[in-house]
């Protein structure tokens, strides 16, 4: 398994400190190796000193050893939750700006992880450009909408899930909430969700 590395070529003298006018800083966290390394790379040719871990161990050290300006930080890792380094991370730099990369379709969590400190989510696969807009994004400014935005099935799809995360995953109770049928909503439950 990989550990914490920086590939970059500029290191900082110490931890966090750097020159001004120096490359930011860029902790990446993801499990997904080859996501991993091209992401890496794509934000290295951005200008970006990028600092990568595979795990939720290793970036809770990454956020110890670095100050980081930005993170992109994946939702499940193998052994937790991007979350709890979220939250870590912006007890130890509050300035850092978080996105998080989900590949699960779970809409809620992802809220959650927002209220936890993140600035946005991004659906995997997301490329260099959608990364770059969502970190750099200020003030009431949206970034601009994705090339393949979701379809009208999968925000249903969404909002069910949503809807069931909130009921603490009870299906009776998310069923009277969205005044459905309770086998009608077991069945899309069920269900893998509807394509992009």
């Amino acid at each position: 398994m990989e550990n914490a590395t920086n590939t970059s070529p500029a290191t900082p003298s110490a931890p966090g400190e750097r020159a001004s006018g120096d490359s930011p800083i860029l902790i990446l966290v993801d499990d997904d190796a080859p996501l991993r390394r091209s992401l890496q790379r794509a934000m290295e040719r951005r200008n970006f000193q990028v600092y990568t871990a595979d795990s939720l161990k290793a970036g809770l050290n990454l956020a110890h050893s670095v100050k980081p300006d930005y993170a992109v930080i994946d939702l499940r890792l193998e052994d937790g939750s991007g979350i709890e380094l979220v939250k870590r991370l912006r007890e130890l730099h509050p300035k850092v700006r978080v996105v998080i990369l989900t590949g699960y379709g779970n809409i809620a969590t992802a809220v959650a992880a927002v209220k936890a400190g993140a600035a946005d989510y991004l659906a995997k696969p997301a490329d260099a450009d959608d990364v770059i807009n969502a970190l750099l994004a200020t003030g009431s400014s949206l970034p601009p909408p994705p090339a393949n935005p979701m379809s009208a099935d999968r925000v249903r799809w969404e909002h069910i899930q949503r809807v069931f995360e909130q009921c603490n995953r009870n299906v009776s109770e998310t069923a009277r909430r969205l005044n459905m049928h309770r086998r009608t909503l077991q069945r899309i439950l069920n269900k893998r969700a509807p394509r992009e």
